[in-house]
């Protein structure tokens, strides 16, 4: 089969050479690793040993769908092969080049049951580090057909975890290939998208994301904040008033976070701003709040809002309530009272890695009146002991207002992220 898309050598290479019982490609995002091992998929499909099935495996099933039968049935990608792949989303098997395909998620350990007595002839498992390991381990029993392969991707993770320590450290004793990439070794990216990437990376996240290795999580999280840039004492005119975000707490101080869009800056460039915030801690107040007084007292404090709407203005009702998904009976108190709140997106990486990005490229800036989020910004940082183990986990102690505002901003960043493009000025 000839690619549509134009290779890189690295991509070339390890298509070639992808002949291995385990074929591994690990690296940076966008760096062109899942479409160098979709081509290779392909034909081994053609030619995979006959008597045993072939499946595909990811985390869910939404998630095959977008990385691994999206890109397969791009006619720009696979050109005329596209059409003899049928797929429906949500479907437990497909057909590729005329081969039934199993479709298996596994989410978590769960999912090994659906392994047992399934000989496999071939596999595809998408961001292999985000299965769990029995599984893994598994799948790769059932290949017990003579020349059955495993096609493997994914992004790196801490140096500890079971797929780093267990397979790629150990690659020359296995029957194993393995390919790095980093965002260099795509392409078909735009350099503009390339340099804007690398520089919307920090830390930790540049390290894994850009430069494809696998480290440990270690020091400050946000070791990019700089209260000097990063703090402001006056606000400007906002183009839209974007979220509160809110964690719950009640012996934990409660914590609720406004999040507004700038109108565009002198040089056409609009920014995310945390606001103001209104912080309970029932412990240094010696008074724990109710649901309804939390939710009395959140009126009130949007009501309070100076010059939200221009000045001589007071008060604002942001597009999104959203709320620690933990805090159920709060939730149900804000639909009594009126509110129509959205529970906040909590994989607790994914937003970190969100909020860094935002203060690495000066999209974010924070009101000095914001003072529980800049009292906690500065001592947050990742778990040692965990770390050791392989697991990414932030330290879980003073973080309540950090918390709010990665709700707040996270969970909306499908409605931010156009808005971050500079405008062209006249």
């Amino acid at each position: 089969m000839r690619p549509i898309v134009h290779l890189s050598p690295a991509q070339e290479k390890s298509i070639a050479q992808s002949t291995a019982r385990i074929n591994l490609w690990t690296g940076s995002i966008r760096s062109g690793k899942t479409i160098a091992s979709l081509l290779r998929w392909l034909t081994y499909v053609v030619s995979a040993p006959r008597g045993g099935h072939l499946v595909i495996v990811g985390k869910t099933a939404d998630t095959i769908s977008r990385n691994v039968f999206e890109p397969l049935t791009d006619p720009s990608l696979t050109g005329p092969v596209a059409r003899r792949i049928f797929h429906t989303r949500g479907a437990p098997t497909a057909n590729i080049l005329g081969r039934r395909v199993e479709i298996i998620s596994a989410a978590d350990v769960r999912a090994e049951s659906r392994l047992r007595g399934l000989t496999c002839a071939g596999a595809y498992v998408d961001e292999v580090t985000l299965l769990p390991e029995s599984f893994f381990e598994q799948l790769l029993a059932r290949m017990s057909l003579p020349g059955a392969k495993l096609f493997g991707t994914t992004n790196p993770d801490a140096p500890n975890h079971w797929l780093h320590k267990k397979f790629i450290r150990r690659a020359s004793e296995l029957d194993m290939r393995h390919w790095h990439f980093t965002l260099d070794d795509n392409p078909a990216l735009d350099p503009t998208y390339v340099a804007n990437l690398k520089a919307e990376f920090t830390g930790l996240w540049y390290k894994r994301f850009v430069l494809g290795l696998w480290v440990m999580a270690e020091g400050a999280i946000y070791d990019m904040w700089d209260p000097d840039r990063h703090v402001v004492t006056a606000l400007p005119p906002m183009e839209r008033w974007l979220a509160v975000g809110v964690d719950y707490g009640t012996t934990n101080p409660f914590s609720a976070i406004l999040v507004g869009v700038s109108v565009p800056d002198e040089a056409g460039q609009r920014r995310l701003y945390l606001a103001s915030e209104w912080r309970w801690d029932s412990r240094e107040k010696r008074r724990q709040l109710t649901d309804a007084e939390y939710s009395a007292a959140l009126t009130d404090w949007l009501d309070s809002v100076p010059d939200a709407y221009g000045a001589g203005t007071r008060g604002v009702r942001p597009e999104w309530l959203i709320v620690d998904p933990s805090a159920a009976s709060f939730v149900a108190q804000l639909f009594r009272d009126g509110f129509a709140p959205t529970l906040g997106a909590n994989r607790v990486n994914d937003g970190i890695r969100t909020v860094s990005n935002l203060i690495a490229a000066d999209h974010l800036r924070v009101h000095a009146s914001c003072s529980g989020f800049l009292s906690e910004i500065g001592s947050y940082c990742w778990d040692e002991a965990k770390a050791d183990k392989g697991e990414d986990h932030p330290v879980k102690i003073d973080d309540h207002s950090l918390d709010a505002a990665r709700y707040g901003l996270h969970t909306t960043a499908a409605a931010w992220s156009p808005l971050l493009v500079p405008v062209p000025c006249a």
